[in-house]
């Protein structure tokens, strides 16, 4: 319901606007200063930005072996016409907005409802950095100006920097109204450990090439105003609505049908899940729904099973079938058509999607199931904070101990996924499961620290250690694709991941051209010349294998 409530209150800014009394010469469908709601239109805001956190996490993810990228190269996969969506949201939805509202929430003394629009301006901001490089920011968003030039990506991470420090200052002062807030309710304190945060992360982001922000980040730390458990996550809430709005979780409204269907989850994903460490990690029957348990034989299903493993592909890397017990995905970068099988293919689990709870069931997805799409989009979790301060620790000797971090951050991430799960109408089946089995979850959460833990240390170099902390934040950014492309455009990490099917897809993806109607539309951008050329922050070299 949570959900569906907020498109509740979409409809009704969308009905204020309309009935107003306009001028002639006015565009009824403009939101201006003159004929908006602030409230209404913070709802807006909100409601964007999750649907541009999706789009974003989408990419990342398929770029990262989380999810199935369905082309055979990389180029096509990530052609200039497949990113108008993603850009209108951004410009000419959540940034119009925001700078609409801010002088309105402003002149009211509304200081939550302007620090929440910063903090998701500023957010979104840096994340169009960190995927297209340079973008429009000082002359966008002027309705005098129809061809915005390039702002250097330095400068728009800048912007971005002191919106979230803004902000900041915003929740630190009274307000003269409580939001209606989709996050954290209006409460001040976690509002600002959410901005803090993104605040690390931007400054984390950048360690390549900035040698001023250890400082800065020991800082933060000191200021212990960090997210640090699971009632701080920053994560946005889906209802279980299917009509009048549909309120689910996207990855639930796309996969659990009649028909099912729905993304196809990555095979090397699901293999270091199942068999990474020797032993299933214990978090994989909350991320992955099997709807069936043994590999089927038939090639109309799956035509690789006849198929040799590429020559290219290490002998122990995983290929086609990533287990013996039902895991149905797909090779990286594997474009061959779709059988029937959308009944059949490893399906989004309980978390974050909302899904089923993989209790050996073996049974079809299909509307309503499991937790009815009431998932989370898990922007900023505090494992993800304990994880980032780890690699801090070890690559640029902020404050704190690499290896206390890492199982920190390990324990917070069991945590927060089973804290999930066990909220919903799925804990019947879990509690139950677990009997049957007499699976106690400490001891598989004990086990699987210690093994992580063992490996960290076997590592005989810093790179190594990164290596194995690059890996487990891999394995709990599940349904976070940002910060997981980030990190693997800033560390190379995790190594040894699964290669394209063909031997020479192309370049990686190291940003994204700019999309084609940006270019077409506007003769003050030049595409770029390769999707090869990184973002300010990325000073790996050229060589570096993805």
């Amino acid at each position: 319901m949570i959900r569906k409530f907020k498109f509740m209150c979409l409809a009704m800014f969308a009905l204020c606007v309309t009935s107003c009394k306009l001028d002639l010469l006015d565009n009824p469908n403009e939101v201006t200063t003159s004929n908006t709601d602030v409230n209404f239109l913070l709802n807006r805001i909100q409601l964007n930005y999750a649907t541009f956190f999706n789009s974003t996490s989408d990419i990342g993810m398929r770029l990262t072996r989380m999810l199935n990228q369905g082309s055979a190269l990389y180029e096509n996969a990530y052609a200039p016409g497949g990113g108008d969506g993603l850009w209108t949201n951004s410009y000419a939805n959540i940034l119009i907005d925001i700078q609409t509202l801010l002088p309105l929430a402003e002149s009211s003394n509304l200081n939550m409802h302007a620090g929440i629009a910063r903090v998701i301006r500023g957010y979104t901001l840096a994340t169009l950095v960190d995927y297209y490089g340079d973008v429009p920011l000082s002359e966008a968003l002027n309705s005098s100006n129809f061809n915005p030039g390039l702002d250097g990506a330095v400068t728009v991470y800048s912007a971005a920097m002191k919106d979230i420090d803004d902000a900041i200052v915003n929740f630190g002062t009274t307000s003269a109204a409580t939001p209606n807030d989709f996050f954290y309710g209006g409460n001040a304190d976690s509002w600002t450990r959410a901005a803090k945060t993104i605040k690390l992360k931007l400054l984390f982001t950048k360690r390549l090439t900035d040698n001023t922000v250890a400082a800065s980040i020991n800082t933060l730390i000191a200021e212990d105003k960090l997210i640090k458990d699971g009632t701080q996550n920053f994560t946005f809430k889906f209802g279980t609505s299917l009509s009048n709005p549909d309120s689910r979780h996207p990855r639930y409204g796309s996969q659990y049908s009649p028909t099912g269907g729905g993304d196809y989850q990555a095979n090397f994903y699901m293999w270091h899940l199942y068999a990474g460490k020797g032993f299933p990690d214990p978090r994989i029957r909350f991320y992955m729904y099997r709807q069936v348990l043994t590999n089927t034989t038939t090639t109309n299903e799956l035509s690789c099973i006849n198929n040799q493993k590429p020559a290219h592909y290490a002998n122990d890397m995983v290929f086609c079938v990533p287990t013996s017990v039902g895991y149905w995905g797909r090779d990286h970068l594997s474009n061959e058509g779709i059988p029937p099988d959308g009944l059949k293919r490893t399906a989004w689990g309980l978390y974050p999607a909302g899904g089923l709870y993989d209790n050996d069931a073996g049974r079809p997805v299909g509307q309503g199931v499991g937790a009815g799409g009431g998932g989370i989009h898990p922007i900023m979790m505090s494992s993800f904070v304990d994880f980032m301060l780890a690699e801090s620790a070890l690559a640029i000797s902020t404050t704190g101990n690499p290896k206390t971090l890492l199982e920190s951050a390990i324990r917070k991430s069991m945590s927060d996924v089973r804290s999930f799960a066990t909220s919903t109408i799925e804990n019947a089946s879990i509690t139950a499961f677990e009997t049957s089995k007499s699976i106690v979850w400490a001891q598989e959460v004990n086990q699987y620290v210690t093994r992580v833990l063992s490996l960290y240390d076997a590592a005989a170099t810093n790179d190594a250690k990164l290596d194995v902390i690059a890996r487990e934040y891999w394995l709990a950014l599940y349904g976070n694709g940002i910060e997981a492309y980030n990190m693997y455009r800033r560390t190379g990490k995790p190594s040894k991941m699964q290669p394209a099917l063909e031997a020479s897809p192309g370049a990686f993806v190291r940003s994204l051209y700019y999309p084609a109607a940006v270019v077409n539309r506007n003769n003050a951008i030049t595409q770029k010349s390769s999707i090869a050329q990184p973002v300010f922050w990325d000073s790996n070299p050229a060589t570096l294998t993805f």
